[in-house]
């Protein structure tokens, strides 16, 4: 009789161990996702933006259009981007085009002056400070989470109740030695 009680007793415990577990990864699995709403969201919104910033450009500086056509092909990959490393390449092309659009524009004095054109530029800062703001959060999330799936006895379970590992809104190589030579930018 004891031998069964004790039997109870750790099935009992490991029943409560799965639940806690799995509750556990399923309030980090929500939280990563809210993140990466939170990316996509802020991402649209400077995809918006870019329109608006190209035509502005376009009336000043006609003749720059292989700068434009990388913006609109940039812009379109961050739109379309599906996981976390596509949008990391595809932001990355979007900030190179952009910085090609801010360099076109320091040769036309009267763009820099332009109301509009400075108005979006506030907004894009205003939206890069957001972007970067859910890329921590995210990342913060998806830390925790790998961090619970591969911490024992948890990985034992993990996979069995369906939680894989999220991966790192990341920037490339090439961003990180950009980083690591910061650019002077004057608008």
């Amino acid at each position: 009789m004891t031998a069964l009680w004790i039997f109870l007793g750790v099935i009992a415990l490991v029943a409560v161990f799965l639940w806690v577990t799995y509750n556990g990864l399923v309030r980090l699995g929500v939280r990563v996702e809210e993140a990466w709403s939170d990316i996509t969201v802020q991402m649209k919104r400077r995809a918006d933006l870019i329109p608006n910033l190209v035509e502005t450009v376009k009336g000043y500086a006609k003749h720059e259009k292989e700068v434009f056509q990388n913006v609109t092909e940039a812009r379109s990959a961050v739109i379309g981007a599906g996981s976390p490393k596509e949008a990391a390449k595809a932001d990355n092309m979007l900030t190179d085009a952009l910085k090609s659009v801010f360099a076109v524009a320091e040769a036309y004095p009267q763009l820099q002056a332009s109301t509009n054109f400075v108005e979006l530029q506030q907004e894009l800062v205003d939206t890069e400070d957001k972007i970067q703001g859910a890329r921590r959060f995210y990342n913060s999330g998806v830390r925790d989470l790998n961090t619970k799936i591969k911490l024992f006895p948890n990985n034992l379970f993990a996979n069995m109740l369906g939680f894989t590992e999220k991966e790192f809104f990341d920037v490339e190589d090439s961003e990180r030695e950009k980083v690591e030579k910061p650019v002077d930018v004057k608008f």
